[in-house]
């Protein structure tokens, strides 16, 4: 015990306890400012490239994907090469990423400089989060983070209504040059305000990075495929079969390696499985969300980008202003109960969203959002915060590392069921026939069932599960 109370209450600097947590908030903000700005700006960036929205998703997915590959590096390399120097050198790829997409002039190019962006993207965030999980004692984290993660959510804000406007009375190319100040401020913020954490690690498992890259690259490829109706489902049927091979194949080498790549034996912490699952299977049902409201509202309702951005403010806008609320709620109902009826809400918001139609007003569009983005912030802290509530000093890199695999991963698996959905839909004649907005109003009714559904993964929780969090003993 004494160990662990020492290691809990590790001196840190002035500076750091100061900017910290406003750094690794720039470095939310970043990401979020990025997706969110993208997202809008997608149907312009199409148009101009001569491509459907939808033929868009590459641009998505491949940023995704390398993210859930090269996310569980990250873990090895700050603790080899130490945390501010690994944050910094992140920041910098992830600007220069952002240079090559502004510059980017065809959809391949544009596909190559996000996952350039998107290697900078695998360390940068969850960097961040690693320093905080070793500076900050246990007790303090939650509202740490609660604090990061309210600054990085002013890019939600500010991204759908700031993308609109520029991919209309500018170009679509300023959505990533934005990116440049933002990330030459970090990278003097680092300096000073991110400590230099190392820990111990082994030789790096390249066998297991090739194991879980192959099968995860596989493994999204199918879904992509599944999109595609010209590939033949025997082609489909035989990545499936090497998608799962390597995968019994990598849970094998796990076993047996020392410091695996992804060490699969945090699993046995309850609490992080359940949140693990939790993410992954909620995620199905909301990942795609950010994308299609977006899309509906230019596509579908027939908006232009810089109203369809403005109407999604009041979501984000609703997602901060209920951050400062969260310790709260959760320390009054618990974890198990939060995240249990949250989850039912928050698959019938989806639902409710199916009702919006061209005749729907502006004004309770926004209100339904509004009320989207509160839901959506209690669920996400909660998930995201149950998944660290036992996770000790010694775990904290690989349990940190797993926790953003997982949720990347569940965020491109929820972009490519929700897209295979929408091709569904948009495909049934008698939507078809009804008009452009109807194959979303499907598309959000099917989501919102998954969503309701992943409730049940929640129920494996004990009323006292993120007591270590929350500070009290026993919640709920």
């Amino acid at each position: 015990m004494k160990k662990t109370i020492m290691q809990e209450t590790r001196a840190i600097s002035p500076a750091v306890k100061k900017y910290l947590p406003s750094l690794t908030a720039m470095a939310i903000f970043m990401q979020s400012l990025d997706g969110t700005i993208l997202n809008t700006a997608l149907p312009a960036i199409a148009a101009d490239l001569n491509r459907s929205p939808i033929a868009m998703q590459p641009v998505i997915v491949s940023y995704l994907l390398t993210l859930v590959l090269l996310i569980p590096v990250s873990g090895w390399l700050a603790d080899k090469f130490g945390t501010r120097n690994v944050f910094c050198t992140a920041v910098i790829i992830f600007t220069l990423g952002s240079f090559c997409c502004a510059i980017s002039s065809t959809l391949l190019e544009l596909v190559l400089s996000r996952v350039l962006q998107a290697v900078g993207g695998s360390m940068m965030v969850p960097v961040a989060r690693l320093a905080l999980l070793y500076t900050y004692p246990k007790r303090l984290l939650l509202k740490v983070i609660n604090f990061a993660t309210v600054p990085g959510m002013v890019g939600p804000i500010v991204g759908p209504s700031l993308g609109g406007w520029l991919v209309e009375f500018a170009s679509w190319h300023w959505i990533f040059l934005i990116n440049i100040p933002i990330g030459c401020v970090a990278v003097w913020m680092a300096t000073f305000a991110i400590p230099d954490h190392k820990g111990n690690v082994g030789k790096f498992d390249f066998k297991g990075f090739i194991l879980f890259g192959s099968a995860i690259t596989l493994g999204t490829l199918v879904l992509e495929l599944g999109i595609d109706r010209t590939v033949r489902y025997s082609v489909m049927a035989l990545l499936l079969i090497i998608t799962l091979t390597l995968i019994v194949m990598y849970v094998g080498h796990a076993k047996r390696y020392e410091k695996p790549l992804i060490n699969l034996s945090l699993i046995k912490i309850r609490t992080l499985k359940i949140g693990l699952i939790g993410n992954l299977v909620t995620r199905l049902g909301i990942g795609g969300i950010p994308l299609f409201l977006p899309l509906m509202l230019q596509v579908g309702l027939g908006y232009p980008a810089s109203i369809a951005g403005a109407m999604l403010m009041p979501m984000a806008i609703a997602n901060v202003a209920t951050k400062p609320f969260i310790v709260r709620i959760v320390k009054r109902f618990g974890y198990k109960t939060i995240l249990i009826t949250n989850t039912i809400a928050l698959g019938f918001m989806i639902s409710i969203l199916s009702l919006i139609s061209t005749n729907t007003s502006p004004g309770f569009i926004m209100l339904l959002l509004a009320v989207f983005g509160t839901i959506s912030s209690i669920q996400f802290t909660a998930m995201n915060t149950i998944s660290i509530a036992d996770l000790e000093n010694e775990t904290s890199s690989e349990g940190n590392s797993l926790i953003a695999v997982t949720q990347q991963l569940s965020i491109s698996f929820g972009i490519s069921v929700g897209s295979f959905v929408l091709l569904l839909m948009s495909n049934w004649s008698f939507l078809q026939q009804q008009g452009p907005v109807f194959p979303f109003k499907g598309t959000f009714l099917v989501l919102g069932m998954i969503t309701v559904l992943s409730s049940l993964v929640f129920a494996q929780l004990r009323p006292d599960d993120g007591s270590r969090l929350s500070g009290n003993k026993k919640v709920g």
